[in-house]
């Protein structure tokens, strides 16, 4: 699977003053720590920018290929920001995103034309985030149609279904699950991606890790090609390079119907099995669904 790194955010904690004053140091400590952790493309998030968002980028783009030759994620609402790095990048960036709202994809679709970028399609409409399913899928054609009109390639569209908390949003996790798994007939050139860790925002801190990892192995199970990522949770990167193959059927078989005997595991096997269950939606989440 193809990891992009989450972690040069402007709302990091770590990063955040780094950002506002333009500290070089600290931003490219941890591009060399993502490219180190074996990342195979960093995303450059920059929040909306309005005023400065042009001049940033191009400074931020240029700090970060100092020092690591990994390809960017270009990562605003910011349209003149995006050209900006797409201009300053010396691969082939990518958009990150064009959602099917008829105003973003008038804005960015020639952009990523004119600089062969491929971009993430998002499957957010002028009427908000799909409810289902269906409606990501609706979503998603329409960017492909789009995109069609303006000759990109179909294998440059990176599809992303948008994944919700699972803490607010439980049943939109079976949506966004069954559109994965329709997805290669739907768009079968395309590609496909999600901001992994939104799944657990708002999930109790040392809980989100286990949560990531668990679904992971599902959208891993039905071909998701990317995910943008915690660039140092070792054991995700384990998972995604298929380096955790009797977890990965222990989750199958929890997906396919299996009563799995709790008691026949270890402790950490039954807790993914436990989140397994909620991100099925076989068990209502709750915030103590580890000790239930």
């Amino acid at each position: 699977m193809f990891l992009i790194g989450e972690n040069l955010n402007v709302m990091s904690k770590r990063l955040g003053e780094a950002f506002q004053n333009r500290d070089a140091g600290p931003i490219q400590e941890m591009a060399l720590a993502e490219t180190r952790a074996g990342m195979d493309m960093i995303d450059l998030n920059i929040g909306p920018a309005r005023k400065t968002g042009p001049d940033f980028m191009e400074w931020l783009v240029n700090v970060v290929q100092e020092v690591t030759d990994l390809p960017l994620s270009l990562d605003t609402s910011n349209v003149d920001a995006i050209e900006a790095g797409l201009r300053a990048a010396k691969a082939r960036a990518l958009i990150n995103s064009i959602s099917a709202r008829p105003d973003r994809m008038e804005a960015l679709m020639p952009m990523a034309k004119k600089y062969n970028a491929p971009f993430i399609g998002l499957t957010l409409s002028a009427e908000g985030i799909p409810r289902d399913a269906n409606e990501r899928g609706l979503c998603a054609a329409e960017i492909m149609a789009a995109a069609a009109s303006y000759g990109i390639p179909d294998d440059d569209i990176w599809i992303d279904p948008i994944i919700l908390p699972v803490n607010t949003q439980q049943l939109q996790i079976q949506g966004c699950t069954e559109f994965v798994m329709m997805l290669p007939d739907l768009a079968p050139s395309s590609k496909s991606t999600c901001g992994l860790s939104n799944v657990s925002n708002g999930v109790p801190g040392h809980l989100r890790a286990i949560m990531n990892r668990t679904y992971l192995v599902m959208l891993k199970r039905y071909g998701m090609y990317s995910a943008i990522v915690d660039a140092f949770d070792r054991e995700l990167i384990a998972i995604a390079r298929g380096e955790a193959r009797e977890l990965e059927t222990l989750i199958h078989r929890v997906m396919d119907g299996e009563q799995v005997d709790l008691s026949a595991l270890s402790k950490e096997e039954g807790d993914y099995v436990k989140t397994t269950r909620v991100l099925m939606g076989r068990t209502l989440y709750s915030d103590s669904w580890l000790e239930i």
